[in-house]
């Protein structure tokens, strides 16, 4: 048997993660035909079949889900080959994408930038700001090489490195904290005025399990899409929020009549870079790690 196409392989791993052939089309900018000529070619070299079709439908054979599997492991490998070989085994140099969740990325992004270009002139840096979920996918898939995401977090396949802490500040709007100087207990405020942001940020998990919200009465049912949202609902008086100190390194609260008190117990959340496992560059992360470290507010001693 001739060996697969890697071009082919990869619509086919297209096509199982769309299960719609005109979307992955799409996504591999390609026509139709194009794709379903691919996936043809691949059952007809490999003699077996791979989908079952029927009409516009179709599901993937148990073989066409293993060989998927498969080709998912390949074209990783082959990403890293050629990004092995354009930076020549010069781990300071070549193509680097790294992945920033939205809760991150607005407030490391200008650092990150100027840290990498000073010290790492010949990595040429390509930034992508996503939901966790998407950079998970995105970093197993091969397009991405690092995520920096907040922890604890599961990551299936991958390495975990903590970079730093975040903490955690009760943000409130002046008039309700002009008599104390610390943040009041959660079970003290009204019901439904803490305002958290919408579930696919991670943020909001763990602001709920650092601050101890869980089953609270006092969390309000109004979710917000963006740190600047809820900065804007708490200074409409409604209410209350969570917000991490690097937020407030950047004057987010600017502009408001806002202040901020730190939570209680000192809740903190974790920054930490991530990569798949068996990557050929784990040197350049763990340097990146100590130079990203110091633009968290509580940088990690990292060896």
């Amino acid at each position: 048997m001739k060996l697969p196409n890697l071009k082919h392989l990869h619509y086919l791993t297209v096509l199982h993660k769309e299960q719609h052939f005109h979307r992955a089309a799409d996504k591999c900018n390609v026509s139709q035909s194009t794709l379903s000529a691919a996936v043809q070619n691949l059952e007809d070299s490999i003699g077996q079949q791979l989908l079952e079709r029927e009409h516009k439908n179709f599901v993937f054979t148990d073989f066409g889900e293993a060989l998927v599997n498969k080709s998912q492991y390949l074209l990783r490998q082959t990403h890293e080959w050629i990004e092995f070989a354009e930076s020549a085994g010069d781990w300071k140099s070549g193509t680097l994408r790294i992945g920033v969740i939205p809760t991150i990325a607005p407030f490391l992004f200008e650092g990150m930038i100027r840290s990498i270009s000073e010290a790492l002139p010949d990595i040429k840096l390509q930034l992508h700001e996503d939901t966790t979920d998407n950079l998970l996918a995105r970093l197993e898939d091969g397009e991405l090489n690092l995520l920096v995401l907040a922890l604890p977090m599961q990551t299936p396949g991958c390495k975990q490195l903590v970079i730093g802490r975040d903490p955690f500040h009760l943000i409130a709007h002046e008039d309700s904290t002009q008599d104390i100087s610390v943040a009041p207990a959660v079970d003290t405020l009204p019901k439904d005025s803490i305002f958290l942001l919408q579930k696919e940020h991670c943020l909001t998990e763990h602001a709920v399990s650092a601050c101890g919200l869980q089953h609270k009465e006092q969390i309000s049912s109004l979710t917000a899409n963006s740190l600047h949202t809820l900065v804007s609902l708490v200074n409409s008086g409604m209410g209350y929020t969570f917000l991490p100190e690097m937020a407030l390194n950047k004057n987010i609260l600017a502009g408001s009549d806002v202040v901020s008190l730190p939570a209680e117990d000192g809740a903190y959340r974790e920054l930490g870079l991530v990569w798949r496992n068996g990557t050929t560059r784990v040197q350049l992360f763990r340097y990146l790690a100590k130079l990203l470290s110091k633009l968290t507010p509580e940088p990690a001693d990292i060896d």
